[in-house]
């Protein structure tokens, strides 16, 4: 593995490690890791920092949906074309194009059921090239970006003696 990689998967695992920390694991120097870090900025590999949160712990929960899309594409149209119209939308918090059943994985957050319904109905739904939209509420989640949640027990099962 190269440092460049090696600093990559380290920030990975945790963007919070210090440059001296990353250091330490990598068994780069300091003024190393930076010039890495740096790079993988500036190139566009890396594309921001954010926390994993957990939806279920904040109050008011918010309104999670993955969204399904098929669409179809004329001459003038192409996937990308969608994907920067979708994407402009704060309320997507992540699009990808897929392969499989469907065309297109949008991620969208909303105070409220309604609000996500809204969302889709008014603003997603009547984009010309959009044919079908197949909403999924996220009842709960068990692991987002790596980072498992639960109650930090490892073992729930009752014991059980003779």
């Amino acid at each position: 593995m190269s440092s460049r990689d090696a600093v990559l998967e380290a920030l990975r695992e945790n963007a919070r490690y210090s440059t001296e920390d990353i250091a330490r694991m990598t068994d780069l120097d300091a003024e190393a890791v930076e010039a890495a870090i740096a790079d993988l900025e500036e190139e566009g590999v890396i594309r921001g920092y954010r926390a994993v949160v957990d939806y279920s712990k904040v109050d008011p929960e918010p309104v999670r949906a993955s969204v399904e899309l098929n669409v179809t594409l004329d001459r003038e149209t192409g996937y990308d074309d969608i994907a920067d119209r979708l994407a402009r939308f704060p309320e997507v918090q992540g699009l990808r194009l897929v392969s499989g059943d469907f065309d297109f994985a949008m991620e969208v957050r909303g105070d409220s059921m309604s609000e996500v319904s809204r969302f889709i109905s008014e603003k997603v739904a009547p984009v010309p090239e959009i044919t079908q939209t197949v909403t999924h509420y996220i009842m709960e989640s068990y692991k987002e970006s790596g980072v498992e949640f639960g109650d930090g027990h490892d073992d729930d099962r009752l014991s059980i003696s003779p």
